[in-house]
């Protein structure tokens, strides 16, 4: 739910002493009452990130008033939003549908800060369950010759609807580097990443062959570099000999669901800071 007097401001620039003061400062102008801050400083990158929320009345107007002119002083990147606000999310999706009805009933039940207003497939397997949650839904074959056709629709999706971030909920394709490159920084992908990694058809079975004692999944964005996008979730869970082919799919699956939806909700919620290849995560 929406609360209009309820802010989030984040903002990253080079690190230098004073900046917590200077837009606290300005917080304690508008008359705002922060309600959390969470701040980091790298010490590779020598950049510091920030987030903080406030609570007031006032307009965004005031607030933008008193923060530009020192987020201008020390070159920052900032991104002033509500409380709440669903983020317009485009879904890409395949044949498995368990990361997408997760993604779906969570943003349902409120307990996920979305709005999805189309889901583009390769494939019309889950037309149904879009259906179920009153989705609009297009199949689109991707194949050599159409792929650049599919890219185009999904960046006039974007356009159409305004869209802030692109979830890859097990759409089994590779995105070309030009569209990679258009959507850096929002869009989200899911990996069965497995320790030790299996890649090619079969990923489960691989693991199951090789008796793996731990099994998991990544949440990263998408790059041109395939599946080595900045981490944003991962989650493993342990698994031993008795654990067969089926249910390591099953348990697998799980991890998947629950890691892709943690990172969109990270992203939702203005909790992930980009620092080149690595995020800042503020929980």
């Amino acid at each position: 739910m929406i609360d209009s007097n309820h802010w989030l401001l984040t903002l990253s620039c080079e690190d230098r002493p004073g900046i917590v003061h200077a837009v606290t400062g300005a917080i304690a102008q508008a008359y705002g009452n922060i309600t959390e801050l969470q701040q980091f400083s790298s010490p590779e990158s020598h950049r510091f990130f920030m987030r903080v929320q406030v609570q007031s009345g006032f307009d965004r107007s005031v607030f933008e008033r008193a923060v530009t002119p020192i987020a201008q002083s020390i070159a920052a990147e900032w991104v002033l939003d509500y409380v709440g606000r669903p983020r317009r999310t485009l879904i890409l999706a395949s044949k498995m549908g368990h990361c997408l009805n997760d993604l779906l009933f969570r943003a349902r039940s409120g307990h996920l800060q979305l709005e999805v207003p189309l889901i583009l497939s390769n494939h019309p397997h889950l037309r149904d369950l879009a259906s179920f949650y009153g989705i609009p839904f297009e199949e689109h074959a991707v194949l050599p010759d159409t792929r650049s056709a599919f890219e185009e629709r999904v960046i006039a999706a974007i356009e159409e609807h305004d869209i802030e971030l692109v979830v890859l909920a097990r759409y089994m394709q590779i995105l070309s580097p030009e569209l990679c490159a258009r959507l850096a920084g929002r869009a989200i992908n899911i990996h069965h990443s497995f320790l030790p990694g299996f890649k090619g058809a079969n990923p489960y079975r691989q693991a199951h062959s090789r008796g793996v004692k731990l099994i998991g999944a990544t949440a990263h964005f998408v790059t041109a570099d395939l599946d080595e996008g900045p981490i944003i979730e991962q989650n493993v869970r342990r698994v031993d000999h008795s654990v067969d082919v089926p249910e390591l799919v099953q348990l697998g699956q799980e991890q998947e669901s629950r890691t892709l939806t943690d990172a969109v909700k990270l992203f939702a919620e203005h909790r992930i800071m980009l620092d080149g290849q690595r995020t800042v995560i503020f929980r």
